[in-house]
């Protein structure tokens, strides 16, 4: 345990875990950033996307993130769990309703990553985006995105793509170096900010980017998100990818091991983008 994490447990199904570093030849990654990668839990990639894929990208998503914000302010109090009006917005799925996202969520860039990270045969896991509103700002807290869902293999990927410049006065992402090394730790809700698996860690650092580019971690990377104080919208396009044959476990983690599992493999939005690391098509 390091100090940066010294308050925090492991989840009760984290039995054993060893993080598997990363062999080349790599594709996308020269061998200095895999290492970083292996040995932080992320690496910051920019200049990935050029302005105009980002236009594309965010131009296909804006109605789509409006429809949630809209969504959002007809609830009470305007929010639902963390998601808020006007503070932050979470539009899931987005690949289910839009076949440029389902283009976007292949490009080769992408799974040139998938390839380096996740291995020759990767199923894309979730995607959506996050919507950092200047009218309440709000940090995000401290997480894995394995501690939400447990997925096994608990190692699996995260490309969060900025479609505007991520800075620390707009809410860019922040991580705690090392720590995806212990493997999946215990969440608690904490309200109103949601799931968390500690706070204030020592050592985190952040990572901004620049629109086009992306920070790229692990599902075991603690990330959060600051607060957007400036008068601007901050945009990211968060995509994940799994190993084909992964599974999501259910049970009560308190109260044993687990009772069941379901395939994380819902055609129309977790679909394969590699095969024997080869591209597939993405779904019609």
């Amino acid at each position: 345990m390091t100090p940066a994490t010294s308050e925090a447990e492991l989840h009760p199904w984290n039995r054993g875990f060893e993080w598997q570093r990363h062999q080349g030849p790599f594709r996308a990654l020269s061998s200095g950033q895999a290492g970083h990668f292996d040995d932080d839990g992320y690496v910051v990639l920019e200049g990935v996307f050029d302005a105009g894929v980002v236009h594309e990208v965010t131009a296909e998503i804006d109605p789509l993130e409006a429809r949630t914000e809209s969504f959002l302010r007809r609830q009470e109090e305007g929010r639902m769990m963390i998601a808020e009006a006007g503070a932050i917005t979470f539009s899931v799925h987005l690949v289910t309703r839009s076949e440029a996202l389902r283009r976007f969520a292949t490009h080769p860039a992408v799974l040139d990553l998938c390839a380096d990270l996740v291995g020759p045969d990767v199923n894309l896991y979730w995607d959506q985006a996050v919507y950092k509103k200047p009218e309440k700002p709000r940090r995000f807290p401290w997480h894995q995105d394995n501690g939400y869902t447990y997925v096994e293999p608990q190692q699996y990927l995260t490309c969060w793509v900025a479609l505007t410049d991520a800075t620390v006065d707009n809410g860019c992402p922040w991580v705690v170096p090392g720590a995806h090394r212990l493997g999946t730790l215990r969440h608690t809700f904490v309200d109103p900010l949601g799931f968390e698996c500690f706070s204030d860690p020592e050592g985190a650092v952040a990572a901004p980017v620049g629109a086009g580019g992306i920070v790229v971690f692990s599902s075991l990377t603690p990330h959060l998100t600051g607060p957007n104080t400036t008068d601007a919208v901050r945009k990211a396009y968060i995509l994940q990818y799994a190993p084909a044959g992964a599974r999501t476990l259910t049970g009560d983690p308190a109260g044993g091991p687990p009772t069941g599992g379901a395939a994380c493999d819902a055609p129309e939005r977790q679909f394969p983008v590699l095969r024997g690391g080869e591209a597939v098509a993405p779904p019609d």
